[in-house]
């Protein structure tokens, strides 16, 4: 009975330890980019284990990963989706619950109203949803 008790236990802490286990993304950027790194922090701050990566052609990462035409300064892979640009934390957490058929979110350029680029204004920033092949982006939230 008790070697039960303690086999329950440990199930028990795993599966907990696993609810809380921090979203891995990796983040490229350029090696310059003052704000990236801003945005890089606010991830971490939100809970995100963050890997930065330092890279000089940004161009040719958007073009891999298809978001080129909705670019903005970064571009980060978060469970199997591209992040491009600087997105809120919402906008992620709603992509992973809602898991679309798409490739990835965007708030293309450099919005001053976003996190890593000034202060938030809600309701003002939108993010895009980048569909697959041959279709234009819609609006994926409002933040």
């Amino acid at each position: 009975m008790y070697q039960w008790i303690r086999i329950c236990s440990a199930v028990l802490l795993f599966g907990a330890s696993l609810a809380h286990a921090a979203t891995e993304v990796t983040l490229y950027k350029s090696p310059t980019c003052g704000c990236c790194e801003k945005y890089v922090d606010y991830l971490r701050e939100n809970g995100f284990a963050v890997k930065a990566i330092n890279e000089n052609d940004m161009d040719a990462v958007k073009k891999r990963y298809g978001v080129s035409h909705v670019a903005s300064c970064h571009t980060a892979l978060v469970g199997g989706y591209v992040v491009e640009g600087h997105v809120p934390v919402a906008a992620i957490r709603k992509l992973m619950k809602e898991k679309p058929a798409i490739i990835g979110i965007s708030a293309p350029g450099m919005p001053q109203n976003s996190p890593g680029m000034g202060e938030m204004k809600k309701g003002t920033l939108t993010i895009y949803a980048v569909p697959k092949r041959g279709r234009e982006p819609e609006v994926f939230s409002v933040e």
